[in-house]
């Protein structure tokens, strides 16, 4: 007889909405974490009285009412909305790229002359474009592309943007208001408390091993119980037998700064090539604190080797295919269930995990 009716490889937000809705139909849940906390990249810790998002800037956002009301029962939300804005050499513009940027830019101010000044440097690519430079340029025109785009992407791969291919950027959102409003979804917000008031009640009830790796002790924790769902990455739960896939990572600097308001916002992205970090968090301006205090963290975009943190699947032709040969193998899996950001090999928002987990739980429970 089997101790539980589910193991669940990953203490992140897929395992904790699935382990939620696990006990509430009274399965009982072993959580398996190799980090030394809960929570996965959404984990918070305190820093003079301020929540400090430790893997990154998460901001809470969706269409889905459903999500958005599931998320609601488990933690109040503020009305904090992603207003970003972008250093470049010291001028600022806003994002997404909208009227505001352009007044700055180009010292226009109606719709009508942005639209014509964006359609005049378009002009510069003709035909297919053949790398992300001229897949940038085609969609917005040079001037946004070398101040905004050329840069930060740059830094994020981690290689010329001559040489990324043009599928990387499908569309830049352009907007012709006067919105600095980042996202287009119905819901927005930051838990008021942090992610960790989140974290704690999904995993509520459940039995936690924290530092363990799964991976090396496999057999032991696929006795005890009877179906595993795994979030960890799915090359290495098949021993990479088909290679390794491929992911970007990021590097964190943290610090305390004795004001209280660095930036004036809670993340200001650097678009030019040579500062070395992508962008600064000031995580106080998520919950609107008013302490003496503030904490900055500098974000930097890194290669990916093992035993880092993979961030960001590098969802390219080459690596897609060799998950498929991976998701193969998952599919023919009766005992497991692969999910998240690692388990699935893609770029997921929040909403879109708890989507994941949802269905997953409404397949399996």
């Amino acid at each position: 007889m089997k101790k539980y009716d589910y193991v669940l490889v990953g203490c992140g937000l897929y395992s904790g909405v699935f382990a939620y809705l696990a006990k509430q139909k009274g399965k009982k849940c072993l959580v398996v974490e190799k980090r030394n906390h809960m929570g996965g990249n959404i984990y918070c810790e305190e820093i003079e009285g301020i929540h400090v998002h430790t893997y990154g800037a998460h901001i809470f956002h969706t269409s889905n009412k459903k999500v958005w009301q599931f998320v609601n029962e488990l933690a109040e939300f503020n009305r904090y909305t992603n207003s970003p804005v972008a250093n470049f050499k010291g001028e600022m513009y806003n994002m997404p790229f909208n009227m505001n940027t352009f007044s700055k830019m180009w010292g226009i101010s109606t719709p009508a002359q942005a639209k014509a000044k964006i359609e005049e440097q378009k002009a510069a690519v003709s035909g297919e474009p053949q790398n992300l430079e001229e897949q940038a340029i085609s969609l917005v025109g040079a001037d946004i592309y070398e101040k905004l785009i050329k840069g930060y992407t740059e830094k994020q791969w981690g290689r010329d943007c001559k040489e990324l291919p043009a599928f990387i950027i499908k569309r830049l959102p352009v907007r012709f208001t006067y919105d600095n409003n980042y996202f287009n979804d119905l819901y927005q917000g930051i838990p008021i408390g942090g992610y960790n008031v989140i974290i704690e009640k999904l995993f509520e009830g459940c039995d936690i091993e924290l530092g363990v790796d799964y991976l090396e002790n496999k057999d032991h924790y696929d006795s005890l119980g009877d179906k595993v769902i795994y979030t960890g990455t799915i090359d290495a739960y098949y021993g990479y037998q088909f290679g390794k896939l491929e992911y970007r990572s990021l590097k964190f600097d943290t610090e305390v700064v004795d004001t209280d308001n660095y930036q004036g916002v809670a993340v200001v992205n650097y678009t030019d090539r040579e500062t070395p970090y992508t962008r600064i968090i000031e995580h106080k301006h998520f919950e609107f604190g008013t302490q003496p205090k503030s904490v900055i963290t500098r974000e930097y975009s890194v290669d990916w080797s093992e035993g880092m943190e993979p961030y960001y699947p590098v969802n390219d032709a080459k690596n897609q295919e060799l998950y498929q040969k991976y998701a193969s193998l998952a599919e023919e899996e009766e005992q497991v269930i692969f999910g998240g950001r690692l388990g699935e090999y893609k770029y997921y928002d929040m909403d879109k995990v708890i989507e994941s987990a949802m269905k997953a739980a409404e397949a399996y429970l």
